[in-house]
């Protein structure tokens, strides 16, 4: 069979994602923080790019959102509008100075304090192990035994990765060894510290702060699953002992540290800044941006008057090649915050359009609500929705939410009508908040109170929406002290 070659023509459509794109389709997706870091970051990699200076103070977003329409005007105009920059004043003023300023001016460099002393640092649960271990005036092969071991601890204080054997082999000594320093550590502050599982952390606090509460020690050493489930009559029985001997061992028991760890954890607690609010004005609710701590982006007149004398003189050089380029980079990421910003306005706008009830009225007033309804009310792909909502926040008069959150799955009640699962949450939150402590309600009374209310959901969809606002069974919610 002979073979040939032959040449042939094909037209077809592909769909090719441009690096502008690309770009768009990042900034969407950014968390406000990630948004700011990744300006930052342009600002550095192009000179092209300059921040607008904050002519106020102190004002709100509102009063700030029709300055920053008038800003994003000018970027369509490329710029023309814009005032030049006064370098040769800048210099004088910012950059010729001899010393400091403020409530430094007239110290000497060497007078200054150094950076290290401006910081502050937290002291870590290992720092403050060790310097008891050094206080200890071990032998150097038992201090560096009890390094190891500090050094194993988790975030709790516990010692639960590694093995007693292991640590033994690793510093070249004998187990027994290895358990007379740990025994030594457990007597460090903070109390409970390299206990090998909760059992020994309390065993450890109870006795040093109740050595002669024998029940106690008994109540920790055989009923830890007992005393989870609050089943204190259970307790009683297996131990001997009146009802009220086992209460007020477990009101001793409720003040241990379960982590003694904590207090020297470094998690660093996590603030939220919304990206956008929303207010009534005149009777109706209004998304406005959240421009805080933004920077406002423009073309810098120093590099548009440079690029303007190059093309005058009519001469492709490296230099002019490479202005022409970062400024299409900057009007490209100028166009496309203010895109993702408008896109942001859009969804907010629509789902306050099909939640109103929820800021007139409250959290089960909440409507079930898909990205399909709001994508296909803003003429926008279903992605694009998922992309804005996405680390998104919103600061409403009923709290901070994600953008998520407004989107709810359906559940129907009696009359007919479609009830949010959020809604239905915040119904059982409340039920819960409104019980007798000492008499918490089962999940399937839950279910009766709610069907008082025409809703009707099965015991084990209470139990599932229970725990996923981390609301304990009934059992573990009593409270008999």
């Amino acid at each position: 069979m002979a073979m040939e070659l032959r040449q042939s023509v094909k037209m077809s459509q592909q769909l090719r994602m441009t690096p502008q794109l690309q770009q768009a389709i990042k900034l969407l997706q950014l968390s406000r923080m990630e948004l700011i870091a990744e300006v930052r970051q342009e600002m550095v990699e192009n000179p092209v790019l300059e921040e607008i200076p904050e002519p106020y103070e102190s004002e709100g977003p509102a009063e700030r959102e029709p300055e920053r329409r008038e800003e994003l005007a000018e970027v369509r105009a490329d710029e023309r509008d814009m005032g030049e920059v006064d370098w040769e004043a800048y210099a004088e003023k910012f950059g010729g100075s001899d010393g400091p300023t403020n409530h430094y001016k007239g110290m000497r460099g060497e007078d200054l304090p150094g950076l290290e002393q401006t910081l502050s640092t937290s002291e870590s649960l290992v720092d403050h192990l060790m310097e008891q271990l050094r206080l200890a005036e071990l032998a150097p092969e038992d201090e560096y035994v009890g390094a190891l071991l500090i050094g194993n601890l988790d975030e709790a204080g516990f010692l639960s990765a590694v093995s007693l054997e292991e640590i033994a082999e690793d510093a070249g000594t004998s187990v027994d060894r290895v358990e007379g320093i740990l025994t030594l550590i457990q007597t460090f502050d903070p109390v409970g510290v390299a206990a090998r599982d909760l059992r020994e952390c309390l065993l450890i606090q109870a006795r040093r702060e109740h050595p002669d509460f024998g029940l106690l020690h008994a109540m920790i050493e055989e009923h830890i699953p007992d005393l989870e489930r609050k089943s204190y009559g259970k307790i009683a029985r297996a131990q001997g002992v009146d009802l009220d001997d086992v209460i007020a061992a477990a009101k001793a028991l409720s003040h241990f540290e379960p982590r003694p760890g904590r207090a020297y954890s470094d998690d660093e607690p996590r603030y939220i800044t919304p990206d956008i609010y929303i207010r009534k004005l005149d009777g109706e609710w209004v998304p406005v941006l959240n421009e805080d701590g933004l920077p406002r982006l423009r073309i810098s007149n120093f590099y548009k008057k440079e690029l303007a004398r190059k093309k005058e003189e009519g001469e492709r050089d490296e230099v002019k090649d490479y202005i022409q380029d970062k400024l299409r980079g900057a009007l490209w990421l100028i166009r496309s915050i203010e895109q993702r910003q408008n896109t942001i306005v859009k969804v907010t706008e629509s789902i306050i359009k099909f939640q109103r009830d929820f800021f007139e009225k409250g959290v089960e007033h909440l409507k079930p609500l898909v990205l399909r309804d709001v994508a296909e009310d803003i003429g926008m792909h279903e992605s694009t929705v998922s992309r804005v909502t996405s680390a998104k926040y919103v600061h409403t008069p009923r709290g901070v939410f994600e953008l998520k959150y407004f989107f709810n799955s359906s559940i129907t009640n009696l009359g007919g009508d479609d009830l949010a699962s959020e809604a239905v949450k915040a119904k059982i939150r409340d039920i819960v908040a409104h019980e007798d402590p000492k008499k918490p309600l089962s999940d399937a009374r839950i279910v009766e109170l709610l069907k008082e209310e025409e809703i009707d959901i099965a015991r084990r969809t209470v139990a599932k929406y229970r725990e996923m606002m981390g609301i304990l069974s009934s059992s573990k919610r009593k409270q008999l002290f």
